[in-house]
């Protein structure tokens, strides 16, 4: 099963992931790629692939990934490699992507079925509150994603399901919830109880 989790920037999204790894140990994390330069205690294959613009350039040429976009009007690009899906999935793992809303669409066009989670603030104004507290953005690029933050809750709603991010334990609870709806208790009765 593929599953598609996406929500604006300052939303919570990678805490909400971490906790929902390290307590469901069978979900596989589909590592992104970027041409842009590593974070402080970034790890190259692990939080991301980092990537050349012209190796980044050349795997897109040669149709290796499986969703591309340019971020925040930057000249950083971000995409999703097949080689991090594909094979998972024909070895019936459950996958999670964490990308934005237009490469979830994309993704749709090759994984129709995939199970597509949108997550959001309870109001707009945490995602200012929380991306001012990060102390790693201007005021600039502050407005910049909090303008694609509204241009993404606006498409919310075609998603398959929406989680409000107001508490984190209630929030994974939910997504856990969800993925077990769809069958994903056969692979992770024990992490179940440490939800509840």
């Amino acid at each position: 099963m593929l599953v598609v989790l996406s929500g604006p920037s300052g939303v919570g999204k990678s805490t909400l992931l971490r906790l929902l790894f390290s307590r469901c140990p069978d979900l596989v994390p589909s590592v992104s790629a970027t041409t842009r330069s590593p974070r402080r205690g970034e790890i190259d294959g692990v939080d991301y692939h980092f990537l050349s613009q012209e190796s980044f350039n050349k795997k897109r040429s040669q149709g290796e990934f499986l969703e591309t976009c340019q971020v925040y009007g930057r000249q950083h690009w971000y995409g999703t490699l097949l080689a991090e899906v594909a094979p998972r999935l024909a070895e019936g793992k459950w996958v999670v992507l964490e990308i934005d809303v237009e490469g979830t669409f994309n993704v749709l066009k090759k994984y129709p079925d995939a199970l597509t989670i949108f997550v959001e603030p309870a109001d707009i104004r945490q995602l200012d509150q929380r991306l001012l507290e990060r102390g790693t953005e201007t005021p600039e690029a502050i407005r910049r994603r909090l303008d694609v933050a509204k241009g993404e809750l606006e498409m919310s709603h075609r998603y398959k399901h929406r989680v409000v991010n107001d508490h984190i334990e209630e929030a994974v609870k939910t997504i856990h919830d969800i993925l077990s709806a769809a069958g994903y208790q056969k692979f992770c009765q024990t992490s179940t109880n440490q939800l509840r």
